[in-house]
């Protein structure tokens, strides 16, 4: 075992008392709840997900949508010698596939806990802890650019994020990203019947807050509409090439938090923005 890592036990868990609710949270606030989440969280999920997202695989997301398959990023054969930029990393499996088509990846997370489990997969893939609306890196450093639904869910303010990205990005340069399909949000999040039936507007955008006794966000996440998505895409530099919504797969039966065959087949759970930097 790597002697960066060591199992965190016994853990004040603020969320444990947490409250949830629709409020505004801007930037600073979304940013300091989503490293302190993932700090918190990464151990449980890490050990419940671990398996499904193996150490080195490309998954998009719960639908189990592998981009050895998609080919979002390219024809195989094409990220031999590609520089990438892998975006709200988590424990780098994405990252790790690449660099085992040749790729040179760089995988970057805000949450120094689930960079500790890269390092305790290990691979030698280079990791950086920094936020995505503050790239620590030259402009024109990479030639792909990639997220399997992290940051973009978390962050206020997406197209400073896009900006980012198409700062670090060469001409031509593709981003691909992945985030809960936006018309789950009018549904509650639960994987049986009870998830099937709307229960609120798709069109209210107050983010969803959880908070402790002082009212400070221990988690935060951001709904866009699919409309949203689109303009941030447009707004931030980029042209929008393909909107992918995965289906349910006939061998996954894995429920995953509100994702679950029974709604997989009926309601689409995951959308995948494939976008290509504008010159």
């Amino acid at each position: 075992m790597n002697q960066e890592y060591e199992q965190q036990d016994g853990q004040d868990s603020a969320e444990d008392d947490a409250e949830a609710t629709r409020r505004d949270a801007g930037d600073a606030e979304s940013s300091r709840a989503s490293r302190g989440w993932w700090d918190r969280n990464a151990d449980e999920y890490q050990s419940e997900h671990g398996a499904f997202l193996g150490d080195d695989r490309f998954v998009w997301g719960p639908e189990g949508l592998d981009e050895a398959e998609a080919e979002l990023l390219g024809p195989a054969g094409s990220l031999k010698g590609r520089d990438v930029l892998e975006i709200g990393a988590g424990a780098a499996q994405c990252s790790r596939w690449l660099a085992a088509q040749g790729a040179r990846p760089v995988a970057l997370d805000l949450s120094h806990r689930q960079l500790q489990h890269a390092l305790r997969i290990g691979g030698g893939v280079p990791l950086v802890e920094a936020d995505a609306g503050a790239l620590p890196f030259r402009d024109g450093s990479f030639d792909l650019a990639c997220s399997a639904y992290g940051a973009v869910p978390f962050v206020a303010d997406p197209v400073r994020v896009f900006r980012e990205v198409r700062r670090v990005l060469r001409p031509g340069g593709r981003w691909v990203f992945s985030v809960t399909h936006p018309i789950r949000w009018a549904f509650p999040d639960e994987p049986g019947p009870e998830g099937l039936s709307v229960a609120a507007s798709y069109f209210d955008r107050t983010p969803y807050v959880e908070q402790d006794e002082q009212g400070r966000a221990v988690y935060v996440e951001h709904h866009r509409t699919l409309g949203d998505r689109v303009r941030d895409v447009v707004a931030g530099g980029f042209r929008l090439v393909d909107l992918v919504e995965p289906e349910w797969p006939a061998w996954n039966s894995q429920e995953w938090g509100g994702w679950s065959p029974l709604r997989g087949n009926l309601i689409p759970g995951t959308a995948i923005f494939v976008c290509e930097r504008q010159d």
